[in-house]
């Protein structure tokens, strides 16, 4: 296979499915995040193979370098530190470029951080939504927009930023079920459950290794705010004021009237 996506450990270096390793071993060339972690995996499953660097600095460049190979039938299997290449890791130009020129792609399966997680803080259903990195700045948009959301969602956290995402979490949804998924299938693997305040409460400081934060559906009642915030907005655009709206439809519904209110601006 001309190009093959392959899919490397998030932790555990022996997650790694047989198919992957043996294109790895096969391939003319290895496209990876970081040559050094890259080449540790090899050496753990006895596998020699020419590593090329391939990053978000430059992606670009090495995309236009590689085409012309990849047309020529030469094999090439990209990886990214962990995970599948292409999510919140590079991949996505050159699968992209590749398949415009008409190059056979085949991804090749295996860990990912996003499911581990979903399913270890007990939060998962039949939907998500992947949020990927969150935002440096503004969170609290985020959260606001996720308050009625009726299914779990998954991010990737920094452990630097944790605390203080957290608040912002607690602030904004305080009794949402959380879990911090930290060092996932590592030594150190740790899950932790509870509200938004609790978590936020158990990670005041910045805690060591990877994070994936998994926050569970709104609960019912949070559905129902979902409505009283088209009431509100209804009730606007007839001309009423909106704090006039708001103390409405809290009185109508139970919601808070200062939640209606700032959620409706």
């Amino acid at each position: 296979m001309p190009l093959a996506v392959c899919a490397t450990p998030i932790g555990n270096l022996e997650d790694v499915t047989l198919r992957v390793l043996r294109e790895l071993a096969e391939a003319d060339v290895v496209l990876c995040e970081d040559t050094r972690r890259t080449r540790v995996l090899l050496d753990r499953h006895g596998i020699s193979a020419r590593l090329v660097s391939y990053h978000e600095h430059n992606e670009a460049k090495r995309t236009a370098e590689l085409l012309p190979r990849l047309e020529a039938g030469e094999r090439v299997a990209l990886v990214s530190d962990a995970g599948l290449p292409g999510i919140s890791d590079p991949g996505a130009r050159l699968v992209a470029a590749a398949l415009e020129a008409g190059v056979v792609v085949s991804v090749l399966p295996g860990p990912s951080a996003v499911e581990t997680a979903l399913v270890a803080s007990g939060l998962v259903g039949e939907r998500y939504q992947f949020l990927g990195y969150l935002p440096r700045r503004d969170q609290g948009g985020l959260w606001r927009e996720l308050a009625a959301w009726p299914h779990a969602a998954v991010a990737f956290e920094s452990p630097q930023r944790l605390p203080a995402t957290l608040r912002a979490l607690a602030s904004e949804l305080p009794e949402r079920p959380v879990a911090v998924c930290r060092e996932l299938t590592k030594q150190f693997e740790e899950v932790v459950r509870g509200t938004a305040v609790e978590v936020a409460e158990r990670f005041a400081e910045p805690p060591k290794g990877e994070i994936t934060l998994v926050l569970g559906p709104a609960p019912a009642r949070d559905l129902d705010e979902e409505a009283a915030l088209a009431a509100v907005a209804e009730l606007v655009a007839d001309g009423l004021a909106r704090r006039r709206a708001a103390e409405i439809v809290s009185r109508l519904t139970g919601v808070a009237r200062n939640r209606l209110y700032r959620a409706s601006l």
